[in-house]
């Protein structure tokens, strides 16, 4: 069975985002806002929030457990000041904090306090992320599972 370090993201996080669209609905506010301080415009893509869930459940499940904070700066980026020179700025905690919760929600993700303070993927989340990347690396290496090659060769 393939895992998630197995895939592309970009395809694991677009099939992901599709799955979620059938599960979760998108809060009103998603349409106006901007993904963090150092935007100048909200998202032009209408399933961006889809696709931010779905990004999130990866990074959780690869470097889990991982709190909001680290989260931010993960998803920050650089501000365009005129003149001045760039900084970095962190991205908006509230998206991130809410599409945790959603994932909460589904039970996906769960809290935990010990041996390290944050948010992992459940055996359910797990599950389900791996189920995904097995059918991606089917459909990249023509039904070919991951680690069931035949040893040997011609």
């Amino acid at each position: 069975m393939a895992t998630v370090y197995d895939v592309p993201a970009d395809k694991l996080i677009q099939k992901v985002a599709e799955e979620l669209k059938q599960k979760v609905q998108v809060p009103t506010w998603a349409k106006f806002v901007k993904t963090g301080a150092h935007k100048e415009r909200p998202p032009e893509q209408d399933d961006w929030f889809y696709k931010r869930l779905a990004s999130l459940l990866r990074t959780v499940y690869i470097s889990g457990p991982v709190g909001v904070s680290r989260l931010r700066t993960k998803y920050g980026g650089r501000k365009r000041r005129g003149h001045k020179p760039e900084r970095a700025y962190k991205a908006g905690g509230a998206i991130i904090r809410r599409g945790l919760q959603i994932l909460e929600s589904l039970g996906l993700v769960t809290k935990v306090e010990k041996p390290k303070k944050g948010r992992i993927v459940t055996p359910e989340g797990r599950s389900f992320l791996d189920k995904i990347a097995t059918s991606i690396y089917k459909e990249l290496h023509g039904g070919v599972e991951s680690g069931k090659e035949k040893a040997g060769g011609t």
